[in-house]
């Protein structure tokens, strides 16, 4: 369902979202299922909220840019299932992380 296209919107919308948050996206990539994204919030930021209001806008806008496309994959209005993963990297070595995320299958 995510396509190329598709996925670098979503970067771009994700980098937006996490720098309004006082945040900084070190790096994203993605699967036609799924998007792996490594991220910075301060610390007084919930990554709860924050994760539900990218999903919220990103949703809203992938939906709209690309109608026909989502359409066609699913007849009810969303993009994003209600379901995420958040794991926290403290002490992993963040290029070992980016490593990984830059070497998912991508779209």
């Amino acid at each position: 369902m995510i396509t190329e296209d598709i996925l670098n919107r979503l970067r771009e919308l994700t980098k937006n979202r996490i720098e309004e948050w006082g945040g900084e996206l070190y790096e994203m990539n993605g699967e036609p299922d799924h998007v792996h994204i490594l991220f910075d919030l301060p610390p007084n930021r919930a990554v709860a909220d924050f994760v539900n209001a990218l999903k919220t806008g990103t949703s809203r806008r992938i939906r709209n840019e690309y109608s026909q496309h989502v359409s066609s994959h699913y007849w009810k209005p969303v993009f994003w299932s209600r379901s995420y993963c958040v794991v926290t990297a403290g002490g992993a070595p963040l290029d070992t992380i980016k490593k990984y995320i830059q070497n998912q299958k991508g779209v």
